[in-house]
């Protein structure tokens, strides 16, 4: 060991100077080990610099640069002198070496500075903590030093401090950052903060300063480091993924590097949480010693005062140091739990698009959506406090105490947790396909039967588990905070017993403090277990979907060819065999053989469910391939027969995020829009060209078309997804009965411009599913399908000319007769291809228009094939839908407090109140006692045992604080809680309900289902528990401030600045976090819209082979919220560490109180003890306070959504008015009248029915047309009262209906809509979701619907599932089932919404037979219709124009008037000749 040449030699503390260390041990130790660190550290530094390139720094950071490495080299020329100086006067050195280091470590220190500043973006972390400690220990020398009076003494001083004096202006230097870029929010301030700012959270300050003078906006947050973006993230685990099949090993693969750290940093505070009860016995001790010293008449030498102050700055700086590391792991802990949720999310996303149709069936959509909101969301608490699970046992350990038995409790509500979360699935389901299908329950005054279902779940099934679980948390927590008063209690009483050793104030309340820091880790680890428990439940289930089942790699084959010219083969499918499910026993397709070339029209043909739309499936890859090959070359376009519509614009919907080409766009806009307004002259203008259609929309093709496309027609969604199909420029473009849906007269324009022989398409090759036989000879190939078989494919002609083809049949069947489910073929009299007069005409007229579109196509080679458009920015990435979400700005209003109260009972919550603070106040007395106690034994010079009345008083009062406590976690938990659960769920339900369907037509099923799901979870589980924090905490720190305040009151001087500073502080904070928070949640909502609709369009994504654009497009929506996240964590961090300094500065004030009271006065130990116990709890207390505090604010923002919902959404019209209640048999004959009807979609619109003034005579049938926004669909919607009048109104049997509550007028009329919606159950819910009617009246109308014999070979008959949106039923089969509906109602009018478009020819005949037959014979029918041959034999024809009547007569008048709309619309549809030859026939008959 180096010598020393001091003579107290080596030992620690000096024998010779009061209260010192010895100068060897300063010198040889203290300095030379920071010197050497210093040394060790920059040296390991500088070797990692090298790698780093060198960056262009401001010439004001260069002067910085130089102005520091100026100082460094004074220093260093000073340390030089400093040496030569100890060298030469021996004497002055007790230990040489802290002069040998200093030179090398300052020249280490000069390389360091001049390679971070030039390399880095920020300050040097191991100067910024060398120079601090350094000085310190210099200072700590100095005195040592000028105490020893060695003879040079002030001069070595001098020349050892010139050093500091040159560097600690550099070391203030490189505090800032070498980075003076200008700073905005494109990049995170973490990347160039230094190592006190990241300490302190400072790089947060500026934001918090905007939030406190202004709102915070999402433009105004942070950027996200690169390593936190969800694609990184993502990528992650799914390569842990790929190499492990556990998840929990993958997820700490991924993101457990840092978690690990913050292991570290755990136990490293608990280590220091655990020195401050010793640094307390310390400071008690010195003061008993001092006392007992001070009266001995000098004796006796006592204590320095000295020693006093330097424990109250250890208590200071340790409490310190404490909150650091604290937070540090805190934010550590949260960024893993956001990295875990994000990566969490992305992989369920990427998943739930190669689900194979198996997985796909078995997993409703909500199901799916839960594991992304819920399971993902326990996993990140879990990260969040996780840690306490090894902590809180090294805690327990370090306080001496195993309470292993006693976590039983936990256990029991992890095992409640899971089967509530099953209910919560439940719930979360039901309301998705409630909010899907709301248009349906409104028009069948379905409300009750829903709400029926939603509020049994809800109060019978959730509700009750709540309250189970709200038992066992109140129990769990008294448990877990009484336990340390009792094993407090029994062990002073085994001491009082046992000890001879009096148990005087040095012993009691160091002890007192070790027990309440056992109350943390303990109510910690109960609420740890049960998240584990929970998480564990979520693992289970998310390792069941990540590992679930793809889709079959190898179904089809993609070959990309460079150029494929007209006749290559773009689609080949030999001896193919397909199913959907594993299980299934036969195939779903056999033995298809299918060759498609480019430019060829191939036509699918086939009754419904023969698999016509399952052919197209296989095609895509959707279907599980068993035998034969499926090869594709080139690319696909598809377009379903239910049309997927995104939340987006109308351009957006056709771009489908390829690149905008403006010509190619608008010629496909054109192509299906445009009509030739020559034709009929300028009496139709209003329905020619792009423009009258898109101005029907507010924006054009800008506009917002809501989720699913709800605000565009059925006709105009059809439309959209096939100009999406042709604007994509595909190879193969696959149509599912894309013509079913539109009008007749646009029907046939959309073949002849785009898809047939001269169409925008003709040089790609195209499959067409169709149920119409009009344009069967412009078709180069025909398949018919008959259940899964190609029963026979070849030309038309070859098909015709076979007298035995289905085709052919199909033609002869439906040729002339009218009843066809398509435009119809103009009428013929054989199979011969020889076109009637009519047809001639219609020929002659389309040339010019078909030359125009052949010069199109002849252009076409100019177009290249679509590309992929760039990603958008992060911060525009999505759009909010057509109405941005509600959210509130500033301060939650008193009344949403006031609110949630009423909700939870106001007396109730008065109660817990009381308990709490009486449960406080009892535990003050506890203490007091014990002060009394030690006090008494302190007199008595011994222990007097258990009898002691001071002993007693102690435990009576603990026992009372446990009693207390468990009063009010019952009454928060059990009788508040629950309550307010109930009240405001139930309140939101009833509101939505009963929003008109416009509402939810502008606001998507994503943000109502957040509602519905997160924000109610934290009304039932989380708003409880932070209320009954922040009350206990409040109770706590008032408790604090008066037994200090009362007990030193020069105390209470330091309480106003403290004040003040606490109150900014808690200013800025809640300002700027209230809205981080709303940020938060409002930024969550698009990630679960986005899913839910990305889940509905699984086919049409894969199809297109955008699979990778939507992980991206998902990927910014996490990012965006993750960008609204992690500051809203951080703010805490900055709070708490500012709350932590104030905590730290009341320790240090009443330590040194206490210390300067017991030198000038006399003051008892217990006092002291008793203050200090209470000021070392200020810490926790304050953070938690505020914390719970900003927690409870954060969290009523979801009672304040609900109550914004439940409140004022604005209603419909009354359900019921009992003084309106019209007769039980109402109507009873049907006639309906319209008397100068007008009415509008919402007020400031225009109006979309104008003037309507009929009379429909009971029993009539009507047939209603028009072109696109006529205002078909707007009549349909002013008879249920979806849309109320503006002026006029309407009578059904000479009742005013405005005057009848909905629900009355509603379950009195029928409909079958167009869209037909289906929800998850059985067959008999989906029927007769009220449950009214019997088994034989459903299978009645079954077998009128044409469905029986299909119901009758299912497993279950009645009771056979129907899978999520009637999934497992074909688009005509839901059809039907509607029909099915109407059929079993019986009412006196029925409302038929082109409800056969879906289905086969002759199942339409049959419908049809059956709506002209004796059941319906005295129904009043109003059918409005795209294809005009369904309405060829109504009674009458009503056609709209603008809003307005046209016409209104009976069909054989309208098409003999030449000037009129329909018949011009009549020989549009290719329907004039054979209509009239029908009509000729029944007027002779």
């Amino acid at each position: 060991m180096a010598s020393c040449r001091d003579v107290e030699g080596w030992r620690i503390v000096s024998k010779l100077r009061e209260f010192d260390l010895t100068l060897c041990f300063e010198e040889g130790v203290i300095l030379t080990s920071l010197l050497a660190l210093l040394l060790l550290s920059a040296a390991c530094r500088i070797w990692t610099l090298r790698y780093l390139p060198s960056r262009d720094i401001s010439r004001k950071s260069g002067w910085r640069l130089w102005a520091k490495l100026t100082l460094l080299g004074l220093a260093i020329v000073a340390s030089c002198f400093n040496l030569f100086v100890a060298l030469s006067l021996k004497r002055t050195a007790s230990v040489v070496w802290p002069y040998v280091l200093e030179p090398l470590a300052l020249l280490a220190s000069w390389i360091l500075t001049r390679l971070n500043h030039r390399r880095t973006r920020s300050s040097s972390a191991v100067l910024l903590l060398f120079w601090p400690c350094y000085t310190v220990g210099l200072a700590i020398w100095t005195r040592s030093f000028v105490q020893e009076e060695v003879s040079e003494e002030f001069f070595v001083i001098l020349s050892k401090w010139a050093v500091e004096l040159f560097a600690l202006p550099a070391y203030a230097l490189e505090c800032i950052s070498p980075d003076d870029s200008v700073k905005d929010n494109t990049e995170s301030p973490v990347v160039t903060a230094n190592a006190y700012s990241i300490w302190s959270f400072a790089w947060l300050t500026p934001l918090m300063q905007k939030g406190s003078k202004e709102f915070i906006t999402e433009n105004d947050l942070p950027a996200l480091l690169p390593r936190d973006e969800s694609e990184n993230l993502g990528n992650d685990l799914q390569s842990a993924l790929e190499k492990h099949s556990s998840v929990w090993l993958a997820l700490f693969l991924s993101y457990g590097g840092p978690y690990m750290g913050a292991a570290f940093l755990k136990i490293l505070q608990d280590s220091l949480a655990f020195l401050q009860p010793q640094l307390l016995r310390w400071i008690l001790a010195y003061i008993s010693s001092y006392q007992s010293t001070k009266g001995a008449a000098n004796l006796l030498v006592g204590p320095s005062p000295l020693e006093g102050y330097v424990i109250a700055i250890i208590m200071f700086v340790a409490s310190m140091m404490q909150t650091v590391v604290l937070h540090q792991y805190f934010q550590i802990c949260f960024e893993t739990g956001m990295r875990v949720r994000a990566g969490l999310v992305t992989a369920i996303y990427k998943k739930s698009l190669v689900l194979s149709s198996d997985e796909r069936g078995s997993r409703a959509s909500g199901d799916i959506v839960n594991l992304m909101s819920v399971d993902a969301s326990r996993l990140q608490d879990l990260c969040t406090y996780g840690l306490i699970a090894i902590s809180g046992p090294f805690q327990i350990i370090l306080a001496f105490v195993s309470l292993y038995n006693l976590l039983g409790w936990s256990a029991f509500v992890g095992k409640m947790q899971e089967q509530q979360m099953k209910n919560r699935d439940r719930r979360t389901r039901l309301m998705s396909e409630l909010l899907a299908n709301i248009k349906s329950i409104k028009l069948y005054a379905w409300e009750y039967a829903f709400i029926r279902r939603v509020l049994h779940v809800r109060n019978d099934l959730e509700l009750t588990m709540l309250k189970k679980i709200g038992i066992v948390t109140a129990l769990n927590t008294t448990l877990w905070g009484g336990i340390p008063l009792i094993v407090a209690f029994s062990s002073f009483a085994t001491a009082s017993v046992f000890s001879s050793r009096p148990l005087t104030a040095d012993v009691i309340f160091p002890a007192i403090s070790l027990f309440m820091l056992l109350q943390f880790p303990l109510a910690m680890f109960s609420q740890v277990t049960s998240n584990i428990i929970e998480a564990l439940v979520s693992v289970k289930r998310l390792s069941g979907f990540l590992h679930a089942e793809e889709l079959q790699q190898n179904a089809l084959v993609k070959a990309q060819k460079n150029s494929l010219n007209v006749g290559d083969e773009v689609l080949s499918i030999k001896g193919g065999e397909f199913q959907w499910n594993k299980q299934d026993i036969s195939a779903a397709l056999e033995d298809i053989n299918l060759t498609v070339h480019k430019g060829e029209l191939v036509g699918v043909l086939g009754r419904v469910g023969s698999g016509k739309s399952s052919l197209l499936s296989a095609i895509i890859g959707d279907m599980r391939k068993t035998e034969g090959e499926v090869a594709l070359f080139g690319n696909v376009a598809y377009a379903a027969q239910n049309p997927w519509i995104l939340s987006a614009t109308v351009r957006d919907n056709i771009l489908f995020s390829h690149e905008y080409d403006e010509v190619f766009y608008n010629l496909v806009i054109e192509g299906m829009y445009m009509i030739n307004c020559v034709r009929f002259g300028l009496t139709f203008s209003t329905a020619c060209a792009l423009k009258p259609d898109l101005e029907l929309l507010s924006q054009g093709d800008l506009t917002e078309v809501g989720e699913k496309g709800i605000t565009l027609s059925g006709g105009q969604r059809a439309r959209v997804a096939l100009a999406r199909a042709i604007y994509a420029r595909a190879d193969l473009v696959l149509l599912d009965d894309v013509l079913a849906a539109v009008d007749s007269h646009v029907a046939r324009h959309v073949f002849d411009h785009v898809i047939g022989p001269q169409g925008l398409l003709a040089t790609k090759a195209r499959i067409l599913v169709t149920n119409s036989i009009s344009y069967l000879k412009y078709f180069d190939q025909l398949a018919y399908l008959r259940r899964g078989i190609i029963l026979e494919s070849g030309s038309y002609n070859e098909l015709m000319s076979n007298p035995d083809s289905e085709v052919r049949k199909l033609v002869h069947g439906h040729a002339t007769s009218g009843h066809n489910s398509g435009t119809t073929t103009p009428g013929r009299s054989s199979g011969m291809a020889t076109p009637t007069t009519s047809e001639g005409d219609m020929q002659a007229t389309l040339v010019g228009e078909l030359e125009s579109v052949s010069e199109k196509v002849l252009r076409r080679g100019s177009f290249k094939k679509a590309v992929l458009a760039a990603p958008p920015k992060l911060r525009d990435a999505s759009s909010d839908g057509i109405t941005k979400e509600h959210s509130e700005q500033g301060r939650v209003k008193m009344e949403v407090y006031s609110q949630y109260l009423h909700a939870a009972s106001r007396k109730g919550f008065l109660f817990f109140v009381l308990a709490t603070v009486l449960q406080q106040a009892v535990s003050v007395m506890s203490t007091v006692m014990l002060r009394l106690w030690g006090e008494h034994n302190r007199e008595m010079g011994a222990n007097v045992g258990l009898t002691d009345k001071y002993f007693l008083g102690y435990g009576l009062f603990n026992l009372m604080a446990i009693f207390l406590g468990a009063c009010a976690a019952l009454l928060i938990w059990v009788f508040c809680s629950l309550r307010s659960s109930k009240h405001l769920h139930d309140s939101m339900l009833h509101s939505v309900m009963r929003a008109p369907l416009s509402f939810f037509e502008t606001t998507p099923t994503g943000r109502i289902l957040n509602l519905f799901s997160r924000d109610t979870y934290v009304v039932d589980q989380i708003l409880a528990r932070v209320i009954q924090n922040m009350i206990r905490t409040s109770a706590v720190c008032a408790s604090i401030v008066l037994v200090i305040g009362f007990s030193f009151p020069p105390f209470l001087i330091a309480v106003v600045p403290l004040t003040w500073f606490y109150s900014k502080i808690t200013g800025y904070y809640l300002a700027t976090s209230r809205e981080l928070k709303r940020l938060d949640a409002v930024s969550r909502s698009p990630i679960f819209a986005w899913f839910s609709e990305s889940l509905a369009g699984l086919s049409t994504i894969r199809a297109y082979d955008q699979q990778s654009v939507f992980i991206a497009n998902n990927a910014r929506r996490i990012d965006r919220n993750q960008l609204c996240y992690l500051p809203s964590t951080a703010v805490n961090r900055w709070l708490a560490v500012r709350l932590e300094f104030v905590g730290a500065v009341i320790i240090f004030v009443t330590a040194a109180l206490a210390v300067s009271a017991v030198v000038t006065s006399d003051v008892d130990a217990g006092l002291v003890g008793l203050v200090l116990s209470y000021a070392l709890n200020t810490t926790g207390s304050l953070n938690w306070f505020v914390r719970s505090a900003s927690e409870v604010e954060q969290n009523v923002v979801s009672v304040e959504r609900i109550v914004h919902y439940a409140k004022d959404l604005e209603p419909e019209a009354p359900y019921e008015i009992p003084e309106n209640k019209p007769a039980s048999e109402w109507p009873t004959a049907g006639e309906v009248e319209f008397r100068e009807y007008s009415a509008r979609y919402r007020p400031g619109l225009d109006l979309v029915l104008k003037d309507i003034s009929m009379t429909i005579i009971p029993k009539e049938k009507i047939g209603i047309c028009g072109r696109t926004g006529a205002g078909k669909s707007s009549l349909l919607l002013a008879l249920f009262r979806i849309i109320e009048p503006a002026s006029g109104t309407i009578f059904i049997d000479k009742v005013d209906i405005t005057k009848l509550g909905l629900h009355d007028l509603r379950s009195a009329i029928s409909i079958v809509p167009q869209n037909p919606d289906l929800f998850e159950g059985t067959l008999r819910e989906n029927i007769d979701p009220a449950g009214e009617h019997q088994d034989v009246d459903i299978w009645t109308a079954l077998e009128h619907a044409n469905l029986k014999a299909y119901i009758e070979s299912l497993p279950g008959g009645l009771d056979a599932p129907v899978q999520e949106a009637g999934s497992s039923l074909s688009a005509g089969q839901r059809q039907l089932l509607c029909f099915a509906r109407a059929l079993l109602r019986k009412t006196k009018v029925l409302v038929l919404d082109e409800a056969t478009s879906a289905v086969d020819l002759d199942t339409d005949r049959a419908i049809q037979d059956i709506i002209r037959g004796p059941i319906f014979r005295d129904v009043t029918i109003l059918t409005i219709a795209h294809r005009l041959n369904t309405i060829m034999e109504s009674d009458r024809v009503l056609v709209l124009d603008a809003g307005r009547i046209a016409e209104f007569d009976t069909p054989k008048n309208l098409l003999e008037n030449k000037s009129s709309i329909f018949r011009s619309m009549a020989m549009e549809a290719g329907l004039i000749q054979a209509e009239l030859n029908d009509a000729e026939e029944n007027t002779q008959v």
